[in-house]
């Protein structure tokens, strides 16, 4: 295995893990913000209502991302897989 096979795998590691948790993390982020947009507009600073719907809301986009988490590391798998075959690594 040369450093330019190592690079590859690197860089499709990193690629498919930033893939696979953009859409979780996405969810947070407009979570989070619509939550502080609501606490700064109505002064209420309660720490759990930052919390459960932030959860909730992650639990769910989990749900429905699921199968595309599943694909990015099921493709992943299968071209670091190959490379095992091919005799790359």
């Amino acid at each position: 295995m040369d450093t330019v096979s190592t690079y590859e795998i690197l860089r499709l590691t990193i690629t498919t893990v930033l893939l696979g948790s953009a859409p979780i993390l996405a969810v947070a982020l407009v979570v989070g913000l619509g939550i502080s947009f609501f606490q700064a507009l109505t002064q209420i600073q309660e720490m759990t209502l930052t919390f459960v719907p932030k959860i909730v809301a992650i639990f769910a986009a989990l749900a429905l991302t699921l199968p595309f988490i599943f694909g990015t590391l099921l493709r992943l798998s299968d071209q670091v897989f190959d490379l095992i075959v091919s005799g790359g690594l």
